[in-house]
């Protein structure tokens, strides 16, 4: 990058300053989504997992040059569809460095291109499966998620937090629980659609242990109901600073969402 580019990318200077204090605060509310995710009361990276070695990485890529290749042979057999979806995940994830415990991992090119690759096979086998296996919809729910925070503008942030709650009710209406439950109401949270949140928030309080396990859980949803809340009024702050210099003033200034930590922490 070019001196005079990189100037220009961190101009602070007048209405950017305003667009990079928008986008700042849209992944400071997605960041703290996905910290709830990783921390409880669901685990999305255990799910997921993690193969950080270069050799793991070569072996991942492979596979999924051997299944896409399959599925251009086969190009409607749906587990051939599932089983491209998983991996080509898995070798996003394989790119994704490690972190401290309690931080976000940073997605980069290589990973996104994975996941994005993922979500379009995951699309067509949405449109082959009679009935989409709810552990895949959990993995790609999360996996919508981490294209949200890295996203370039926050127009395109909103569309993958609309797909990780249209993937993540797949789970919990398939297989409900604490943790399916718990997971689609922050999604339907940061979507807008804080009645579906709600919904989602009371059924998994019913799923809890004690009386005081289902309290906690509310209480931890409310927040999340306060930052999906958060979040709309940032869109429509963009939306505004959209209107005021085009879509250029919405790209995140700093390469995408999930190329630095959010301010504060």
């Amino acid at each position: 990058m070019a001196e005079g580019e990189r100037r220009m990318l961190f101009d602070t200077r007048g209405r950017r300053k305003h667009v990079i204090r928008v986008v700042y605060a849209v992944l400071a509310l997605l960041m703290g989504g996905s910290l709830f995710l990783v921390v409880g009361p669901v685990n999305i990276a255990e799910l997921i997992g993690d193969s950080n070695t270069t050799s793991a990485s070569k072996v991942l890529d492979e596979q999924v040059e051997r299944l896409e290749k399959r599925v251009v042979e086969e190009p409607k057999e749906e587990q051939l569809l599932l089983a491209l979806t998983r991996a080509q995940i898995a070798a996003g994830n394989a790119q994704i460095e490690p972190v401290a415990e309690g931080e976000v991992p940073v997605v980069g090119a290589g990973a996104r291109q994975d996941f994005e690759a993922a979500s379009q096979t995951w699309n067509r086998y949405l449109k082959r499966a009679s009935e989409p296996n709810a552990t895949a919809a959990q993995l790609v729910a999360g996996t919508f998620f981490r294209l949200a925070e890295s996203s370039a503008t926050v127009g395109e942030a909103q569309e993958y937090v609309a797909e990780a709650a249209t993937a993540q009710r797949i789970a919990a209406e398939t297989s409900p629980s604490l943790g399916s439950l718990s997971t689609l109401a922050i999604y339907e949270y940061f979507k807008g659609d804080f009645a579906a949140g709600n919904k989602a928030t009371k059924q998994a309080a019913a799923k809890a242990p004690s009386k005081s396990e289902a309290k906690q859980i509310e209480e931890q949803l409310a927040e999340y109901r306060k930052r999906g809340k958060a979040f709309a009024k940032q869109k429509k702050e963009a939306a505004k600073a959209e209107g005021e210099r085009g879509k250029e003033a919405l790209q995140n200034p700093f390469g995408g969402f999930g190329a630095a930590a959010p301010p504060g922490g």
